[in-house]
């Protein structure tokens, strides 16, 4: 099993979601929560707050990877820098503990959950609830995007940024669903990820071109 902790980044509300996926793709929640900040305290203090909550999670889950959305540009500027504040204490908090890290679009996470990059939020909701075998999608919109995010990288481990390619820093699990990107089957484990990123009909001599979840 795969354990990947997403965070989805923001001052007031960020979100941090813990799963476990298995090679064959499925996927179970670990845990889930909401870091949230006055939006009345100090800045460094929202930090402070934030960056203990994201440390914290990571210290009891152990996760195998970390995976946060990846900042973009947007017309209000005083969120995407709130937004790019959290992402940094999450990058900080893995890179401190030795973690793979991936960055992801929330186009990228919206097409590997619901297959269609421009999926609104309820869609992605809906979606990380039926992934998740879930009753009802977590609340708020934050903890679901988190999952999301978590899922997303999961199934997506072929393309993580520098840190996730070190060899170094992958776990056993990890380095299967590594190999099985490339083409390489020769674990059970390896050979189970390739089976699970292989689409129905297709043959096994494709596996090593496509990406999970992709």
């Amino acid at each position: 099993m795969l354990r990947v902790l997403g965070v989805d980044p923001g001052l007031t509300r960020c979100g941090v979601g813990v799963v476990e996926v298995a090679p064959n793709r499925r996927a179970r929640l670990v845990h889930v929560t909401v870091v949230r900040t006055p939006a009345d305290m100090p800045l460094e203090q929202r930090l402070l707050r934030i960056a203990d909550g994201i440390a914290a999670e990571i210290d009891e889950h152990h996760p195998d990877a970390v995976a946060v959305e990846r900042v973009f540009a947007q017309a209000n500027v005083r969120t995407v820098m709130g937004t790019a504040q959290a992402a940094g204490l999450a990058l900080h908090a893995a890179a401190a503990r030795g973690l793979p890290v991936g960055l992801h679009t929330p186009s990228e996470v919206k097409a590997a959950v619901t297959g269609y990059g421009n999926a609104d939020k309820r869609q992605v909701q809906t979606m990380i609830a039926r992934v998740l075998g879930l009753d009802e999608a977590p609340k708020p919109a934050d903890a679901a995007d988190a999952l999301a995010l978590a899922v997303c990288h999961a199934w997506r481990l072929g393309s993580p940024d520098v840190a996730g390619e070190r060899a170094t820093n992958l776990t056993p699990a990890q380095r299967a669903w590594r190999d099985a990107q490339g083409g390489n089957v020769d674990s059970p484990l390896a050979r189970a990820a390739a089976a699970a990123a292989r689409p129905r009909g297709s043959s096994a001599a494709s596996v090593g071109s496509r990406r999970l979840g992709a």
